[in-house]
């Protein structure tokens, strides 16, 4: 065909075709463009003369191969009913932009295609429409969403896990464990004397003490897998995978040596001058240990012998603790 004598299609309304929102492509039966809305000229920077009478593959070569030349050519030479186009991960089929943004990104498309007879003709209808503002709001969506989750998994004083998400995540690394030959320890942190210091210095500084203890505790945990958690009120957990009853004891120390040596001001009334902390130690054990509650029990036991003999002290599950010290 002779792209200076485009085949035409006389009952076509074109003054309907530029009022309506979104672009409206005619490919006749060769696949030649014979309708170029107006909506398409300021997204494509082509006007209708300079693309009438080409082919379509032509104009656009990015389509050869795709769902959308797949499409057409269905309607074109079996006369299928309207096809919508799946995104097939490109949302942008047609290089359309926002009118007088040419650099900018692509708007996201729906793509249509309806093949449709006209005096004997086979032609075929390509409807796109901007969708860009509906992936905006999807993924605007998405995100709260995401945004909701992750808030519901973190303790809104301290910044660090939640109680949620640690018995979550203690329940899933037990089930690690218990399907191979796993190892897997809990720490139970507690500020001592906490009611004397938020009694003495009041609620702000109290959580403030909090969040320092909280964040110290979590930048202490170096691997991936490893979860600090309040536990609630001033007491603070550890989940530590792959880490043995004797490799926990040591980190435990190492955090309670560290809180120690921050010098923070306790109440008069407290056992020690400075904040302190006690932590209890518990590891799993596929006879005893087996299930969060058990493993919760026996690092909590451990955390009040901690409590017992003096505060400021590390005591692992099993250790023998002399209640008089």
């Amino acid at each position: 065909m002779n792209p200076s004598q485009p085949e035409t299609i006389s009952s076509l309304p074109l003054r309907v075709l530029n009022l309506v929102d979104c672009g409206v492509i005619v490919l006749d039966r060769e696949g030649c463009i014979v309708v170029w809305n107006g909506w398409l000229v300021p997204r494509s920077g082509r006007g209708a003369a300079r693309v009438q009478g080409h082919a379509l593959i032509d104009v656009f070569p990015d389509l050869r191969g795709s769902r959308v030349e797949a499409a057409v050519l269905a309607a074109l030479l079996e006369g299928t009913t309207t096809e919508h186009v799946p995104p097939s991960g490109k949302r942008s089929p047609f290089p359309l932009r926002e009118p007088g943004s040419f650099d900018g990104a692509l708007i996201d498309q729906a793509i249509a295609v309806t093949p449709f007879d006209e005096e004997g003709q086979r032609y075929c209808m390509i409807e796109i429409r901007d969708v860009s503002g509906a992936a905006v709001r999807e993924r605007r969506l998405l995100e709260h969403a995401e945004s909701l989750r992750a808030r519901s998994y973190i303790d809104g004083l301290t910044g660090i896990a939640n109680r949620r998400h640690f018995d979550v995540a203690l329940d899933r690394e037990l089930r690690r464990a218990l399907r191979g030959d796993g190892t897997l320890a809990l720490l139970l942190v507690d500020i001592d004397s906490f009611k004397a210091y938020n009694d003495h210095f009041g609620h702000q500084q109290g959580d403030s003490c909090l969040t320092l203890v909280a964040q110290e505790l979590a930048g202490m945990l170096k691997r991936p897998a490893d979860l600090a958690a309040r536990y609630g009120g001033e007491e603070f957990a550890a989940v530590l995978p792959d880490t043995t009853l004797a490799q926990a004891r040591v980190l435990a120390d190492r955090v309670r040596v560290h809180i120690a040596g921050l010098g923070l001001e306790q109440a008069p009334a407290a056992h020690h001058p400075k904040v302190t902390l006690s932590i209890g130690v518990a590891a799993f054990d596929r006879e005893r240990l087996k299930d969060p509650e058990a493993l919760i029990e026996a690092a909590d036991k451990a955390l009040y012998a901690a409590k017992r003999g003096g505060r400021n002290r590390v005591v692992a599950d099993g250790d023998v603790v002399d209640a008089a010290a």
